[in-house]
């Protein structure tokens, strides 16, 4: 008879056998422990989570919109943006509101098929909102919608400081009542990797928030391995702003982003342009025929009163012309004047556009494919990788927490003996790869690069940093880098960073034994 550990879904391998580790310790820990490790198998089995977070107004809404493919997500500020929102898959559309005593409450979607803006509830009373979708996208992933980072309504700053864990001692001190309750916390402590939205400027404090939002969800630090963050609202980057940009829009937010990127790693692996609002219109349905036949109005204009119209926001609104002001409202509040132009570029290239066919050159000027291409390249490919390394974060932490120094033992063996076998290094790995992207253990540039390159990939070529070149080629450089790093933790490394340099050296070492039995 199999046991409900075999009998559950898991990403993959390294989830199985963090999974059979918790299962093993249950009869060995305390029964609050136990309780715990229950929780860390059920998250095991789930979808990956990834949280979104960022400042206020900085379109993470918007972008939750576009990922699910459904304009569901409240994107003015109102009480729902105060609260965290889980959306994940589920048989039937629902929206169930959680109290913070852990009481649930249904409650009907608008008439547009959103979060309805009032919820008819005390809202001082309400933990997070859970969303349940029949939606292909959700199968594998749960979208969490965070509340924004500077709202200047007070409540909001404390639901989002306190979760992220960035308020004040002396704050806590004077308001204690405003802690988030256990039901709240899980709600995004749950989350696996995380996707931080900025916008043109990186502030000081943005690199601090997320560093803390990742060390509040599920205990591990950002990374390469769980961290991307996405530049949005591209279309407002003015391109003599930025050097080389040649006065081209998408140029300027793409050199941005390289820029960006660097401040903020390794706490990601990469700032990708985007236009959210763009992104939302045209994958979840809103841009309509009517709106088609509408830009094809305004391409038929004369070349003066066109670009006049282009000019300002208020100027498209407000200037006369044969296309009602009430029709070209719409336009902009769904495109905005960058995705208006590109709209009319397209239809002046092919006066026979389809709808259909300008909604997909749409999505395409809103850089959404490369966002999601990035999303299954860092999370949905190392779905595994990611729980597994997540749960034992929690496992240990679990244990600390215990007060127990047997159990702690206890645990602390039993990960051991995980991590010894061969097919789990990986996750010795992707611990060694956040140690240094955290900063907690210094490497020489060049190493701290190799230690991200070798953890951050699961394809050989890129792991080794020569993508495309032959096995035998590789095979040699393999065993060359694992000699070096077993020389480098004997001879010139520090205690911490020896440590990495095993780890590393071993990873090299299982890549050649990879490579010669292949």
């Amino acid at each position: 008879m199999s046991t409900a550990t075999e009998q559950q879904h898991w990403p993959g391998p390294l989830s199985a056998a963090v999974a059979r580790v918790c299962t093993g310790l249950q009869p060995q820990v305390s029964e609050r422990t136990a309780a715990g490790f229950a929780e860390v198998l059920r998250r095991l089995s789930a979808p990956l989570q990834v949280a979104v977070a960022g400042r206020i107004k900085s379109g993470k809404s918007t972008l939750v919109n576009a990922l699910i493919g459904r304009r569901v997500a409240p994107t003015d500020v109102g009480e729902c943006t105060r609260l965290v929102t889980r959306f994940q898959y589920g048989t039937v559309d629902r929206v169930e509101v959680v109290f913070h005593d852990g009481k649930k409450q249904a409650v009907p979607f608008d008439a547009d098929g959103g979060i309805p803006a009032d919820l008819g509830v005390d809202i001082d009373e309400v933990s997070h909102l859970e969303a349940y979708l029949t939606n292909a996208v959700l199968r594998d992933l749960t979208v969490i919608d965070t509340p924004g980072l500077g709202s200047l309504d007070a409540a909001s700053v404390a639901r989002t400081e306190e979760l992220l864990g960035t308020r004040k001692e002396d704050d806590d001190a004077a308001d204690a009542d405003s802690d988030l309750d256990p039901v709240s916390r899980n709600a995004v402590a749950g989350a696996e990797a995380v996707l931080y939205v900025v916008t043109q400027g990186v502030r000081a404090d943005d690199e601090q928030a997320l560093a803390a939002f990742t060390a509040a969800t599920a205990s591990r630090e950002a990374g390469p391995v769980n961290a991307i963050a996405v530049l949005n609202k591209a279309d407002t980057i003015e391109p003599s702003s930025v050097e080389d940009s040649g006065g081209e829009v998408w140029k300027a937010a793409s050199l941005l982003a390289e820029k960006q990127a660097q401040l903020l790693k390794p706490k990601v692996a990469d700032v990708l342009p985007v236009i959210g609002l763009l992104a939302e219109t045209a994958e979840s349905g809103e841009f309509t025929a009517a709106d088609a036949e509408a830009l094809r109005g305004l391409a038929q204009l004369d070349e003066a009163t066109r670009e006049t119209l282009l000019l300002s926001a208020d100027l498209f609104t407000s200037w006369e012309c044969d296309v009602p002001a009430g029709t070209r409202n719409r336009l902009l509040e769904r495109m905005d004047l960058f995705g208006i132009r590109s709209a009319l570029e397209s239809i002046d290239a092919d006066p026979e556009i389809t709808a259909g066919a300008l909604r997909r050159r749409l999505l395409d000027s809103s850089g959404l494919a490369s966002v999601l291409n990035r999303l299954d390249t860092v999370f949905r490919a190392r779905a595994d990788g990611i729980k597994a390394a997540a749960a034992l974060a929690s496992v240990t932490a679990l244990a600390h927490a215990s007060g127990d120094q047997g159990e702690r033992q206890r645990v602390h063996d039993a990960i051991e003996v995980l991590l010894a076998k061969p097919e789990a290094h990986q996750l010795r790995v992707l611990e060694a790869l956040t140690l240094v992207a955290a900063g907690a253990v210094a490497m020489p540039a060049d190493l701290a690069e190799e230690v991200m390159r070798v953890g951050s990939s699961n394809d050989v070529g890129e792991q080794l940093g020569l993508p495309g070149r032959h096995r035998n080629e590789l095979t040699d450089y393999a065993l060359e880098r694992a000699n070096w790093w077993r020389s480098f933790s004997s001879f010139g490394a520090t205690p911490a960073q020896s440590r990495i340099a095993h780890v590393v050296h071993r990873a090299y070492f299982l890549i050649w034994q990879q490579l010669r039995s292949g």
